[in-house]
């Protein structure tokens, strides 16, 4: 059983989010927040179903669609954002003498994967659109309106998704510790490419292959790794100033944290 340290470290500390930042905005009211979460995780998950049926019926090869990065962390995106959006329209209609939402009362280690979700959401978009873009994109990305789509949505629109969260969202600089979960879980996805490739006899991505990329195949990975560090360190950096400018002047996110405060004092 892990110490009240740990999972403080790991950012699920006791009482979890007594500011309310997962669920509210320095520009938004929770319902607003809430809606446009909920349309976004909508939006998400349709794209997801139309890439993976058309996949299934049209090119028939739907049986590599969780091999690739791309889908997996789009996935995260879109399960994210369901979360989200649930806890904060529950937060919206429970904002009043005593503001709460389910995931503050929920086991420490779902408080945790949510924490660590939302890392996962703002750091890993911003490794799949410069890759994609600069390494693997063709003529082809744009060769007809449905790959147009596709490709906007998955590999430029989870970007985009991304800042939204760390610019409108009131979320907080996550623990420092969630850097190396982040690499953890991109060492994992090279288990999967390469058990792809000993199961279906492809690489994902081109870079991948020994083979052709030789020495270079560890500078694509090292090169990744960092630019996980990088994107983790400044994701942190515009969250830290975003609250510095914004939060203390909002007044909605200071006096439930008052209310808070003043509920756990009396329990």
């Amino acid at each position: 059983m892990m110490g009240k340290d740990a999972w403080t470290l790991i950012g699920a500390p006791r009482p979890f989010d007594q500011e309310f930042k997962f669920v509210t905005s320095p520009f938004l009211s929770p319902l607003v927040l809430g809606t446009i979460r909920l349309l976004l995780a909508f939006y998400t998950l349709i794209t997801l179903l139309t890439i993976l049926i058309r996949e299934a019926v049209i090119t028939h090869d739907a049986d590599s669609f969780f091999s690739y990065f791309t889908e997996l962390s789009y996935i995260g995106l879109c399960s994210y954002f369901w979360a989200s959006a649930v806890q904060t329209l529950c937060f919206a209609r429970r904002s009043g003498d005593k503001p709460s939402y389910p995931l503050q009362t929920w086991p420490r280690f779902l408080q945790f994967l949510h924490s660590l979700l939302w890392s996962t959401v703002t750091v890993f978009p911003f490794i799949v659109t410069p890759v994609f873009w600069i390494l693997l994109s063709s003529p082809s990305t744009f060769k007809s309106t449905f790959s147009a789509w596709e490709n906007i949505s998955v590999h430029a629109l989870n970007s985009v998704f991304a800042l939204f969260e760390i610019t409108v969202s009131n979320v907080s600089p996550q623990p420092w510790v969630h850097s190396i979960f982040l690499i953890i879980l991109l060492g994992a996805y090279l288990c999967v490419a390469y058990i792809t490739h000993a199961t279906q006899g492809f690489y994902t991505y081109g870079f991948l292959n020994p083979v052709k990329e030789k020495g270079f195949l560890a500078v694509y990975i090292v090169a990744i790794a960092i630019a996980g560090f990088a994107i983790f360190f400044i994701v942190r950096g515009l969250c830290w100033l975003k609250n510095r400018l914004f939060f203390r002047s909002s007044l909605h996110g200071v006096n439930l944290a008052v209310e808070y405060e003043k509920e756990a004092i009396v329990v």
